[in-house]
């Protein structure tokens, strides 16, 4: 049997989901992936798990990288108002990826902290998971991200069983078409966040204004940070220069020059990344210059955000620590590729705070999805990328460095 029809209008009723799909093809549909059939049993009895009580509460699902939870986090504090429930009402099911700072960013909040890879691969986790979550009984279940993957998110709802479910429209192609029309025929409500590339920011309070019914003016993204402490020394500019993608990666010997030019104007320079970002032996490169601290792979992400907002500037590529810097209110320049181009990076003048700068060289490819056919292998850094010149990253990071 073909998929079902999709109305492909640009605007509709939020209330009114687009999606319109037959109680046969949801018993037997056709075009899904081979994991969905290995997962259909667990999730069917989770689906139909009997939980006793009156539903409550809000459960909003976040299953999305730092970058997205940043953008994310200062929404949140309206949807108490914009849903007449108290935060203790709201429940947060966030990533491990940024489990470890959740608890300080989402303090008041309920929240769990669940593996979103394992979840999407091993059935019985899974199922574990999918019980846990069935028997929070919710009344409401959103989730408002354009960027996701069905059998991570919006299955969550699903498997919620929750009586209102309310999602935006999400980006949608072919590979995923048949998963996303599975799932989102069978939600309350589908909110229309705008056409690609509207900015994240910009969405979360689109999605918040049309729950509401109400208009909520889009704000920058900040997140509650304890009050800490710079780094014992002299002022410090942090460089990240790692990514998870190797791609996003400006040339090493880029961070290389700007390091120097910060050193020899009688900066302190302090080197971040995760495990496995080393792009290159700094102290080798700037002669192991002692106003260069590289602590690439050595710091837990608590404590990577205390160093950046003790930090005078920071100057990164295009991954989650730009976004935390941001939030946290230090002056931050971040390089910017195309890929998906004003999805996520630069902010919109609407949501853009003044400690925040964005440097990019603008080609013909942009909006590649990052599937580039200009580089050779997957380790090569995106010509978008590489196009960016010291020049013009140090024309903007220099006036950020007091």
């Amino acid at each position: 049997m073909a998929p079902p029809k999709i109305n492909d209008s640009s605007t509709w009723a939020a209330s009114n989901p687009p999606f319109e799909t037959s109680w046969f093809w949801r018993l037997l549909p056709a075009g899904m992936r081979r994991r969905w059939w290995l997962f259909r049993l667990f999730d069917t009895i989770v689906r139909n798990w009997p939980v006793f009580g009156t539903p409550r509460g809000t459960l909003i699902i976040r299953m999305d990288g730092i970058g997205d939870m940043v953008l994310f986090r200062r929404t949140l504090d309206d949807y108490a108002t914009a849903l007449s429930a108290s935060v203790s009402d709201i429940t947060i099911l966030g990533c491990k990826s940024w489990g470890p700072i959740s608890a300080e960013i989402f303090a008041g909040y309920n929240l769990i902290i669940i593996d979103e890879h394992a979840f999407a691969r091993q059935p019985f986790y899974r199922f574990k998971i999918g019980l846990m979550v069935r028997r929070l009984n919710a009344q409401r279940a959103l989730n408002d991200s354009y960027f996701r993957r069905a059998m991570m998110a919006d299955s969550l709802v699903w498997l919620s069983g929750a009586k209102e479910t309310t999602v935006s429209f999400p980006f949608i192609n072919e590979p995923t078409r048949t998963e996303f029309s599975y799932y989102l025929s069978q939600v309350s409500q589908i909110i229309d966040t705008g056409p690609y590339p509207t900015h994240e920011s910009i969405r979360h309070y689109r999605f918040l204004s049309a729950l509401a019914g109400q208009n909520y003016s889009p704000q920058p993204p900040k997140v509650p940070w304890r009050i800490s402490e710079r780094l014992e020394g002299p002022p410090y500019v942090v460089l990240n220069p790692g990514s998870n993608e190797h791609g996003r990666r400006w040339p090493f010997a880029n961070y290389v020059e700007i390091a120097k030019r910060l050193t020899e104007g009688g900066n302190r320079v302090v080197i971040v990344g995760g495990p496995g970002e080393e792009t290159g032996d700094y102290k080798e490169a700037l002669g192991r210059h002692e106003n260069v601290l590289d602590l690439v792979g050595q710091t837990e992400l608590p404590a990577l955000i205390d160093i950046l907002k003790g930090a005078t500037a920071t100057l990164s590529n295009d991954t989650g620590p730009a976004h935390l810097s941001i939030a946290v209110g230090t002056p931050t320049t971040v390089i910017v590729g195309g890929g998906h181009f004003g999805s996520f990076v630069p902010y919109p003048e609407e949501t853009k705070p003044p400690n925040a700068r964005f440097v990019y060289e603008v080609m013909p490819c942009y909006h590649c999805f990052w599937r580039c056919h200009k580089r050779n292998t997957k380790f090569d850094v995106f010509p978008c990328v590489s196009a960016v010149s010291v020049e013009t990253v140090w024309e903007h990071l220099s006036q950020q460095v007091v």
